[in-house]
């Protein structure tokens, strides 16, 4: 039996849609390196989005069913530290979770990144 939340319904800004798509066209490297182990139900079946739009955000990844927030961060998010605090606060008021990713080591480590996942995934659900 599992014990993960059951999928519901987030708020977003419609506004976001375009930009969202925009972010999965053009591709950051890691983003996309991650993603080739995500997509397609390969972490235990469950399913995974790109670029999506919650709240008046985007992030990077997001798996519904366990209600499930995966963030890589760059270089630019290093002048960015209190906009990511109010952001991860914001987005556990609506009871996700969020594993953060340093950009280099999921370039550099991907086997790690991927255990951590799969850890978080197994203990969650």
């Amino acid at each position: 039996m599992c014990n993960y939340m059951q999928r519901r319904i987030l708020p977003y800004n419609p506004k976001l849609k375009e930009l969202a798509r925009k972010l999965r066209r053009q591709g950051v490297l890691s983003e996309v390196i991650l993603w080739n182990f995500l997509k397609n139900k390969q972490m235990r079946g469950f399913d995974f989005h790109r670029q999506k739009p919650i709240d008046e955000y985007i992030v990077d990844f997001y798996a519904p069913d366990l209600n499930l927030v995966i963030e890589i961060n760059g270089a630019s998010h290093a002048d960015k530290i209190i906009y990511d605090k109010q952001r991860q606060k914001r987005l556990e008021y609506f009871g996700l979770s969020i594993l953060n990713f340093s950009d280099s080591v999921v370039k550099k480590d991907i086997d790690s990144v991927l255990r951590t996942i799969d850890d978080w995934v197994v203990q969650n659900t």
